[in-house]
């Protein structure tokens, strides 16, 4: 009976048990926080992004918007391509996508589709004809402002998805998210 008492008295090797026990959630934290922080630095730059391209946007002329695509808009999309490649962002082919109109009858809103893999698809959409109510008065009355707004939808994939089945190993996790960022700047012409 003194040999049992003294084998379940021996502790040398319960380190080696709870560190294989700790390791799964230690990795899961370990991955969150850095796949969090990607996504984060992606959704910055993706801000930066539609701010430049809605700044050049507003300070475009708008007399070209009846031709198809009009050479404001592919302005704009190249400037987003630039910035994202220019910020080691995949811009997933933007600098060859084809305009289509996204307004319907009105020619000043146009969207760019590309796919990034499995990840999803990159939107770019440009409505140079945003119209919205700002906090200036005229006599009394709210001023509306022409203006352009950029959208961009961005697919991030979470690498967290890798590391969840430590954990739970019937757990799916979706591992695609949009990034959506929107960018409204008044027009200068």
């Amino acid at each position: 009976m003194k040999a049992f008492y003294a084998a379940l008295a021996d502790t040398r090797a319960t380190q080696i048990a709870e560190f294989a026990v700790a390791l799964p959630l230690l990795l899961v934290m370990v991955v969150g926080i850095f796949d969090f922080g990607n996504a984060y630095n992606l959704k910055q730059k993706v801000t930066n992004t539609a701010r430049e391209a809605a700044q050049m946007g507003a300070s475009q002329p708008t007399n070209d918007l009846s031709n198809a695509p009009p050479a404001s808009i592919r302005a704009i999309r190249d400037l987003v391509s630039n910035s994202l490649q220019s910020s080691k962002v995949n811009d997933c082919g933007l600098a060859t996508a084809a305009a289509t109109p996204a307004g319907g009858a009105t020619p000043w809103k146009w969207s760019f589709t590309v796919s990034c893999g499995t990840a999803g698809n990159f939107v770019l959409t440009v409505d140079r004809g945003y119209v919205f109510t700002s906090s200036v008065t005229a006599g009394g009355t709210p001023v509306k402002m022409i203006s352009t707004n950029v959208t961009l939808l961005y697919p991030y994939k979470w690498q967290f998805d890798r590391v969840i089945t430590l954990l739970a190993p019937t757990y799916i996790y979706p591992g695609t998210t949009q990034i959506s960022v929107t960018s409204v700047m008044a027009n200068q012409s």
